[in-house]
């Protein structure tokens, strides 16, 4: 537990034994300091129960608890708020614990060890990733960090669609590319994959058999090319991804689920649990049944399974199998209308919807000079994720897709991306770090170091100080509620105030010059800010540089 949990846990108890009837209530830090260092409802929401009026109550309840220790006021404010103010110990002992904990300030036992399986990015493997990918890339990884700094066992899977209708078009391209770089007449069908690395793929192809399976069928042909290619992709998707500081516990295949007989299984189970109906020769499944628009088929007239039964299997091998509690899948902006009826295939499978969280991430729009940018410069073409981090650094991009919440459009400023100036968010946070650790050099090299131990007095009195104390002990709450709320972008914005607070105190508060104990104290809030940004940046896999 850290302190700002265990002033609140102190609080809640205070309060809760200085009277009988009180309801559930909760204790906050409030956005503004004139309210308090913590904030507490309780007189708000028990005046119902007690039948008597808010203010009374917490005029009742500040009167029989008085001061406590540890506190140097309580006020009532508003309707009813009771307000706390800590006292000086509570600064220094905020201090003390992040030094004492270093790496591990930050975790927490939020998640009590669920089991959580994160599938994101997922990308179709005919071919390049695309910007959108590269969203839900630094989204999906930061989001299992911070589940994992809040107590759950994450795994990171990656879905490879290596079955159904895209699979068909990518053997198509590639028999069609193959079939004209030896020489036939062969019209593109102008639905067919048209990139340049179909055309690499088929010379490549040639290059290895020559033209010895154009006398094959074109099924066999087909299939040929596709085995030779498709691991080919995934291994380039798999390298990109690994550029980005993606490693994944699990490639998944769409193909295992048809291979061993689960996309077969789950048309039967789903039929003896009477979800399903026949309808002019096609199977459907009663999705109205769980608030879904309309019911959805399964298998059509000709006996071909829709795309949604292999996805109802792999969500229930994910839940009912594997036996994950959570499964998280982050989806584009095209998926809104997959949540409710996956979440009716799992409901009839007698399988609870809520286990499966889909984060639904709006767009991406790429800017330059502002102008939107749908080319890359080099090469003419659409930026895919490995041309994005040819020009732009990894931290840069982990760090800028996380700016705003999965749910809202982003706008990614490639110029502002690359700039070393305070305007550049991820600059500005790495130049706080930099700047702390310039000065433990340079102080250290005139002969001064931060010689206190953690349990050594600490001296904070400057509002700069304690404004900056307050933010840094809250780490593990912003982690915690970033699990909550599955919304990385709260640690985004907290590094970056985290940074601007830093800024702030350094530029007004003195640490050479000033008397030892101040100075001492003074070194031991920079590096208890040194390691909350880099605890912050290694949950988001941005580099904490010592120098810049």
């Amino acid at each position: 537990m850290n302190i700002t949990q265990e002033t609140k846990s102190q609080i809640k108890n205070i309060i809760a034994d200085s009277m009988e009837g009180l309801s559930d209530f909760t204790v906050e830090v409030p956005a503004n300091t004139a309210n308090g260092d913590f904030s507490c409802n309780a007189a708000l929401v028990s005046a119902k129960a007690l039948k008597l009026p808010p203010r009374k109550i917490a005029e009742t309840i500040v009167e029989k608890i008085g001061t406590p220790d540890g506190f140097t006021k309580i006020e009532i404010a508003g309707p009813g708020f009771i307000n706390f103010f800590v006292g000086d110990r509570w600064y220094e002992k905020a201090i003390s614990g992040i030094l004492n904990k270093a790496d591990d300030f930050g975790k927490s036992d939020f998640g009590n060890g669920k089991r959580v399986l994160l599938e994101f990015v997922s990308a179709n493997p005919t071919g390049p990733m695309h910007i959108g990918n590269a969203r839900g890339g630094a989204l999906g990884d930061c989001l299992a960090s911070i589940l994992q700094f809040a107590g759950y066992h994450v795994e990171r899977e990656f879905y490879v669609n290596d079955a159904g209708n895209q699979i068909t078009k990518f053997g198509l391209s590639l028999d069609v590319r193959y079939r004209q770089e030896l020489g036939q007449n062969v019209d593109a069908p102008e639905d067919m994959y048209h990139g340049d690395d179909i055309i690499e793929h088929a010379k490549s192809f040639i290059k290895l058999n020559g033209d010895k399976y154009l006398s094959e069928s074109e099924e066999v042909r087909r299939a040929a090319l596709v085995e030779y290619a498709l691991p080919l992709n995934v291994k380039t998707l798999e390298n990109d991804l690994r550029k980005y500081r993606i490693e994944y516990d699990n490639w998944f295949c769409e193909s295992t689920l048809h291979n061993d007989g689960s996309v077969e299984k789950i048309i039967e189970l789903l039929k003896e649990k009477g979800a399903t109906y026949e309808q002019d020769g096609a199977l459907f499944l009663k999705t109205t049944d769980y608030g879904d628009e309309k019911d959805r088929v399964l298998v059509r007239s000709n006996g071909v399974v829709t795309y949604l039964v292999p996805d109802i299997a792999y969500h229930y091998n994910k839940l009912a199998h594997r036996n994950f509690d959570i499964a998280i899948d982050i989806f584009g902006a095209d998926h809104h209308g997959y949540m409710a009826r996956m979440n009716a295939a799992l409901a009839a499978l007698e399988v609870t919807p809520s286990r499966l969280k889909m984060l639904i991430m709006q767009m991406v729009r790429l800017v330059r000079a502002g102008e939107t940018v749908k080319l890359s410069k080099r090469s003419g073409k659409a930026i895919t994720l490995s041309s994005l981090l040819d020009e732009v650094p990894v931290d840069a991009a982990r760090f800028f897709f996380n700016l705003r919440s999965a749910d809202t459009h982003l706008d990614f400023d490639l110029d502002l991306a690359i700039e070393e100036t305070s305007q550049n968010p991820v600059y500005y946070v790495q130049y706080a770090h930099a700047r702390i650790k310039s000065v433990m050099r340079r102080m250290e090299s005139e002969g001064v170091a931060m010689t206190r131990s953690c349990s050594s007095k600490l001296i904070y009195t400057e509002p700069f100080e304690l404004e900056l104390i307050r933010k840094l002990a809250s780490l593990p709450e912003e982690i915690a509620e970033s699990a909550r709320a599955f919304d990385p972008s709260r640690l985004t914005r907290y590094t970056t105030e985290t940074a601007q607070l830093f800024h702030k105190f350094y530029d007004v508060c003195r640490v050479k010059g000033e008397a030892d104990e101040i100075m001492q104290s003074r070194l031991a809030l920079m590096e208890a800010t040194g390691v909350v940004l880099r605890n912050a940046l290694s949950i988001m896999k941005v580099d904490a540089p010592n120098q810049m």
